[in-house]
């Protein structure tokens, strides 16, 4: 099974030869920076990655945006919370700017699409462990277009939280699933529903989806067929 994420550790967080976190099916693409590194732990879900984060103590995380359980920005927001010094590079499919501005918005340090090219994530791992922010070429591009509409972007009216809430929405979990995956009551779930419309300007789910598909957070294909 392909593991979303996965965690480095070194004896030596000071040392240039840094450790280096690398996804199963990217190996290829980072195996040029370090021949020293080292992956310590991997999970295969939020939950346990956020567990093993901190039974690890690692110098660096790359993970994926697309996790099972609570999510890639909860898991990105409950690390920092636990440890406001975690390195957490983003490494995923979604080129888009929203999912970017969330996930630097909750802690990440870094976000780089897979679709980048293989020096793109290199110098993102180094950029992050030099604790600047590393964002790939393509996102950066993206967030230039986004600004150009008329309409609300979800990603920057959005708290971390209520933008998770939006994604497990979309993906069609009840309120009552939301609840549980987050750890919050279902009244909770619902005021953050009504606010997240209230914020984006609609009137019903109906509308939500439509938004969502407009603006790349979610696709035709997650949306069970063509764009409203």
């Amino acid at each position: 099974m392909r593991l979303p994420l996965k965690i480095a550790s070194s004896p030596d967080p000071t040392s240039l030869n840094c450790t280096l976190a690398v996804p199963p099916d990217e190996r290829s693409k980072a195996g040029s920076t370090r021949s020293n590194t080292t992956a310590t732990a991997e999970a295969s879900d939020g939950a346990q990655a956020y567990r093993l984060f901190k039974d690890v103590r690692p110098d660096l995380v790359i993970m994926d945006m697309t996790m099972p359980g609570i999510g890639g920005i909860e898991t990105i927001r409950r690390i920092r919370q636990w440890d406001r010094g975690a390195r957490i590079l983003v490494f995923t499919m979604h080129q888009n700017a929203g999912f970017a501005v969330q996930a630097i918005r909750a802690g990440a340090r870094g976000y780089v699409t897979k679709t980048s090219p293989p020096d793109a994530l290199v110098r993102a791992v180094m950029d992050v462990l030099a604790g600047r922010i590393a964002i790939s070429p393509d996102i950066d591009h993206e967030l230039a277009l986004s600004r150009l509409g008329g309409e609300t972007i979800a990603a920057d009216v959005l708290s971390a939280r209520e933008f998770e809430v939006l994604q497990l929405l979309l993906a069609e979990n009840t309120t009552e699933e939301i609840a549980d995956a987050l750890h919050i009551s279902p009244k909770t779930v619902a005021n953050l529903h009504s606010a997240i419309k209230d914020k984006l300007g609609v009137g019903s789910d109906i509308e939500l989806v439509r938004l969502a598909l407009r603006q790349g957070i979610l696709t035709q294909a997650d949306a069970g067929g063509p764009s409203p």
